[in-house]
């Protein structure tokens, strides 16, 4: 039998610092639970020393201990994860350099994201809180094998506590702070009968916005979260166990701080300065008038779900598991994309997407060589996203011009009010016009330049998946022991699209077709006639085009055209696992990733015309991987290595089109690195933990020759502990904690302005990236002896670090680039009651 220092992995030892909060417990203590960590990475119960890749594996109690409520929080902990939050409806999840956060309904993610077995992959309802968990177990590298088709470069496995059977357990937590914070969340099991039990688990909290409205309202980033969980369990014997859970969350979150840093902030009225231009400074947004029928800057979100688990043991040896489960998300967000006072763009995103899934896995295990599973899942899955943008082109058409603030040489002082821009308009276009002889035509032209334009592109996509998957694990002697693991995918598509003008025709984007050569030289003066129309808005398309100004129609103005498509393919993984000792093993694995293939589609290129339909091609990686794991020192010492190498085949990248992002093949690119990790019981009363991730991730041919991947620092790195002070009555914890990352872009093309001679204006700056930085947090928590009860301070990001969270994003197309700031520093204080 495994001494307890046996069961212990790194990955389970920074696990054991969250069971030592209820009191001061002796470090010999806290070896004494490792025994309870148990991941299921490989679909099987083991040891975390026992898994042949990098793992990390946190208990709930651990990341409630250190402040970790959402995945953000939670990839600082995390060597090779980064989490992006602009909000929770748009997220972006990089594992080792590759980034999963596409909202498009088309999009395959690369990054698997699993609550309780089921993939919640899809960008816009995989944000989810992180509450009343018994742990988190994020895997690193190709991962389709274990967790399916969207687990390209990794996965995250969210498992959640459920109810148990025979026992009444309760507890209740409340946290006020700075900014308006206040949070409430709690759970109570209770026992039905002998052999079954409800759980009722929630957590409600919100939080004001951290940059202020300089032109009144809610301050923007603020956040209003409620999440509910009801699970039920009924064990009718030893050998069945069924499971049912209900997840409920609806995030209604403040405006997005897209912040524009060239342009003063200003009163859009009369152009007076209102604050500074830095992201983290005050902002004044505006959307425009009657935006989507009157819908302001900010999020409305409802995310819920349901799963059923089944586990039927139906001999010692052998298992049957079914997993079924229906989940939706529904979405709105309006956002200001240019970043201004002035009201040039208003975007918003709608989405929706609901998704149905069964598994059945057959586990067999009888203690001998040989041991594994196999399966077969089916996957459907419908959605789509609504991208409504409304325009003012008077102001559009300025900063086309380079005239946004009515003169060349001052520009990015925003003082000109919105009153200003017909004129500038009209000054514009007689400049324009008149070496085409149409000069007389500047007048009534800009005169029709309407206040506000709408255009609303759509994409939809249907998506029926069948899956096929084996692993088998062969123990070629006590201490040696090989795995291998092959799943096949076959996916049956639909992909649609539609754009309209919502309200006549684009002047703006019938002048562009003229200034950029679109129109021959024979048509040009009728053309230009029919713009100065004084009906030139709703004439009818036969006699003037429907010209949309950065998304052309559809026939008859917003038809959908659909596109199918077919692809299969195989994953698969081998693996090598030595045990040095009872204490320490080596493995070395190689794996085969495949994002599937992707139906692109782009829109019409003239108004009225037919969108075109691309397959990318699949996204495929080579990874090798070798690592270490060792639990010394009496498992007081618990370390994990890994070094690993990729190779990619067809990368897919976005690039902006106008104001669209097109999904396009960059090309080859390669990646290696190494991740640590580190816990250590260096004294009875003093505990450290740490992590390291470097990651060297570049493109090496094609669009992006020689750029970083976007969202991808070098290194990352956390540092923390954990001093007990024994005290009357119970201990004092101190708990700080420092996370730190290096240079960061935030787009594939590095924001070189080389790359971006598709956008409609040139970005001439090289500034859309972050700088090194790093979080200093804090957590002082009493716990005494009868463990009923807490009482806690803390703080975040307690030297009050400035830094940019995202840049880029919708407005640089249009040359405006906007900025969103980190959070800055906050406190509060908690207090949990136990029964």
């Amino acid at each position: 039998m495994k001494s307890v220092a046996n069961k212990a992995g790194l990955l389970a030892g920074a696990a054991i610092l969250g069971l030592t909060a209820g009191g001061a417990a002796q470090a010999q203590e806290h070896v004494a639970t490792v025994d309870d960590i148990i991941v299921t990475a490989q679909l099987r119960a083991q040891d975390p020393i026992e898994v042949p890749f990098a793992l990390t594996a946190y208990s709930g109690q651990f990341l409630e201990n250190l402040g970790v409520q959402e995945f953000e929080q939670l990839s600082a902990f995390v060597p090779g994860f980064l989490v992006q939050n602009q909000s929770p409806n748009n997220p972006g999840f990089v594992m080792r350099g590759i980034t999963s956060d596409s909202g498009a309904a088309t999009a395959e993610p690369r990054v698997s994201v699993f609550q309780d077995g089921v993939s919640i992959s899809k960008s816009r309802g995989s944000y989810v809180e992180l509450f009343d968990l018994e742990r988190i177990e994020v895997a690193k590298g190709p991962q389709s094998t274990l967790y399916g088709r969207g687990a390209l470069i990794g996965a995250v496995n969210l498992v959640q506590n459920r109810a148990r059977p025979g026992q009444f357990d309760a507890e209740m937590r409340a946290e006020v702070g700075d900014y308006g914070y206040r949070s409430a969340e709690g759970f109570v099991n209770a026992p039905v009968g002998d052999n079954a039990a409800l759980r009722l688990a929630t957590r409600m909290k919100t939080r004001d916005g951290s940059v202020e409205n300089l032109l009144g309202g809610e301050d923007f980033n603020g956040i209003e979260t409620q999440a509910f969980r009801l699970s039920g369990v009924w064990t009718p014997s030893d050998t069945l166990r069924a499971d049912l859970i209900a997840n409920y969350q609806t995030d209604s979150a403040t405006g997005t701080s897209f912040k524009s840093i060239a342009y003063d902030p200003a009163d859009p009225t009369t152009g007076a300065v209102l604050g500074g231009r830095a992201p983290w400074e005050g902002a004044a947004l505006t959307p425009g008038a009657a935006f989507d029928g009157g819908k302001s800057l900010g999020l409305d979100r409802k995310v819920w779900g349901v799963t059923g688990l089944v586990k039927w043991t139906l001999t010692p040896s052998l298992s049957l598991n079914s997993t079924t489960a229906y989940r939706q998300f529904d979405s709105y967000e309006t956002f200001d994309a240019d970043g201004l006072s002035l009201p040039l763009l208003t975007a918003a995103e709608e989405a929706y997407g609901e998704q149905w899934s069964q598994e059945l896995r057959l586990n067999w295990d009888n203690g001998g060589r040989l041991s594994g599973f196999a399966g077969a899942g089916w996957f459907r899955e419908e959605g789509y996203q609504r991208t409504p943008t409304q325009f003012d082109e008077r102001i559009a058409l300025a900063q086309l011009a380079g005239l946004l603030d009515g003169s060349p040489t001052a520009v990015g002082h925003n003082t000109l009010p919105i009153s200003a821009y017909p004129t500038v308009a009209t000054q514009f276009l007689q400049a324009t016009l008149t070496p085409l002889g149409a000069g007389a035509l500047a007048a009534p032209i800009a005169g029709n330049l309407k206040s506000t334009h709408i255009e609303i592109p759509i994409n939809s996509a249907e998506l029926t998946s069948w899956d096929l998957f084996a692993d088998l694990t062969f123990k070629a002697t006590d201490r040696l022991e090989f795995a291998g693991g092959v799943r096949y995918t076959r996916d049956d598509k639909t992909t649609g699209y539609a754009s309209s003008v919502a309200n006549g025709r684009s002047i703006a984007g019938g002048l562009l077709a003229v200034l950029q050569g679109a129109v021959p030289p024979a048509q040009v003066p009728a053309l230009l006639g029919g713009l100065a129309n004084p009906n030139a808005v709703n004439l009818p398309a036969s006699v003037l085009p429907l010209f949309g100004l950065t998304a052309q129609p559809t026939a008859n103005n917003g038809d959908f055209v659909y596109g199918d498509h077919e692809d299969d393919g195989f994953t698969w993984r081998l693996t090598a696992r030595y045990a040095l000792s009872d204490d320490a093993s080596l493995y070395a694995n190689y794996a085969r990733g495949r994002r599937p293939e992707v139906l692109s589609v782009s829109g019409p290129a003239a108004p009225l015309g037919a969108p075109t339909f691309n397959v990318i091609e699949a996204e495929t990686v080579d990874s090798f991987e070798v690592g270490a794991k060792a639990a010394l020192m009496d498992g007081r010492l618990r370390l994990d290595g890994a070094v690993f190498h990729y190779a990619y085949e067809n990368f897919q990248t976005t690039v902006q089109e106008g104001t669209r992002f097109i999904t396009t093949n960059a090309g080859e690119a390669s990646a290696y690195g190494f991740e640590g990790q580190v816990f250590w019981a260096a004294a009875e009363n003093f505990d450290l933990f740490g992590t390291y991730g470097y990651n060297h991730s570049r493109f090496e041919a094609g669009l992006y020759d020689g750029n970083r991947f976007r969202l991808s620092p070098d290194h990352m790195a956390s540092i923390g502990a954990i001093w007990r002070l024994p005290v009357a009555g119970g201990a004092v914890e101190v708990q700080p904690s420092y996370t730190w990352q290096s240079k960061v872009f935030f787009d594939d093309n590095n924001d070189i302005p080389a790359l971006q001679t598709q956008n409609f204006v040139a970005d001439l700056n090289q500034d859309e990236y972050q700088d090194s930085y790093g979080l200093l947090n804090l957590r002082v928590r009493y716990a005494p002896a009868s463990g009923n009860w807490g009482v806690e301070a803390f703080g975040d990001n307690l030297l009050d670090e400035e830094y940019i969270k995202d840049a880029g994003n919708t407005g640089d197309a249009l040359g405006l680039p906007t900025f969103i700031a980190g959070r800055p520093a906050s406190y509060g204080v908690a207090f949990t009651v136990r029964y």
